[in-house]
């Protein structure tokens, strides 16, 4: 007899595979079984990378990104979704017209350009569609300062900095969400300084997260767990407000109880708890 848990909430991650184990994918179902929703995946491109940088990228055909989309979303139906590393403006194309034809839920769109290597993984043309296609689709964008300039067309040379930048912060995510975007969350770890800066517009009022800043190299993975995290907070049919916070919450706790593998930019410790009050489950 088939049998039924409607209490388990589904959350599908359209986005590339990390070889490495600390990003894309691997990151997403991780942050997804932590937070008590069951993953699902579509994948849209293979990488070859580890800790030290992106070695290769190889985007998957687009026609099999389709059919894992179709897949999911005829069965094991999300209750929300997140998009991650999409390489190419063609599956960029492809994936919007997914989201629209499948009907999905609850997009948290993460615009994955670069690694925390520096490397590279959207082509210029995928940028742009970016911008025109999927903003205009999410319930959330969660871009990093680099990304949110990209999106906007900052010139590098025009990046925040000093005391004014989370009145810049505060701009880009009202200029993302009159790009389409419902709402917009501006990571602010790129900034200078010892506080961390993050800033959501919901297209009505302004908040603001500050922390102190973690001196550590750990830090791979850090906006694919985020978003993950937040869309699991919204598939349990939580506020964004509350999403956010307790994601922003659980990245840091994370990057504090990372386990220091690998030679480079290490990955999160996905194992930690959810809440401050718990135990976390040490890496050794």
């Amino acid at each position: 007899m088939k049998t039924s848990n409607p209490t388990l909430q589904t959350a599908l991650t359209i986005a590339g595979s990390d070889s490495g184990g600390g990003a894309g994918i691997q990151a997403d179902l991780k942050t997804f079984h932590a937070f008590g929703v069951f993953g699902t995946s579509a994948i849209t491109a293979i990488t070859a990378q580890n800790t030290l940088g992106v070695q290769a990228v190889y985007p998957i055909p687009a026609d099999i990104v389709r059919e894992q989309i179709h897949s999911v979303a005829t069965d094991l139906r999300p209750a929300a979704f997140k998009t991650g590393m999409l390489a190419t403006a063609a599956l960029v194309d492809l994936v919007a017209d997914a989201i629209v034809d499948e009907a999905l839920p609850r997009y948290v769109l993460d615009p994955v350009m670069v690694a925390t290597s520096g490397d590279r993984l959207l082509d210029v043309d995928a940028e742009r569609a970016v911008a025109s296609r999927l903003l205009p689709l999410c319930e959330l964008a969660t871009p990093n300062l680099p990304e949110a300039m990209v999106l906007l067309g900052v010139d590098a040379d025009d990046a925040p900095s000093g005391p004014g930048a989370e009145a810049r912060l505060r701009e880009f995510a009202r200029d993302l969400v009159g790009m389409g975007a419902r709402a917009a969350l501006v990571k602010g770890g790129h900034l200078e300084g010892d506080e961390v800066i993050d800033v959501l517009f919901d297209g009505r009022e302004y908040r603001v997260w500050r922390r102190p800043r973690l001196v550590t190299a750990s830090t791979h993975g850090t906006g694919c767990t985020l978003s993950a995290a937040i869309t699991a907070g919204l598939a349990h049919g939580q506020s964004l407000d509350d999403a956010v916070e307790r994601a922003l919450e659980f990245v840091a706790r994370a990057i504090a109880a990372a386990p220091g593998l690998g030679a480079g930019h290490g990955p999160l410790n996905h194992f930690v708890a959810l809440d401050e009050s718990a135990s976390a489950v040490p890496i050794d």
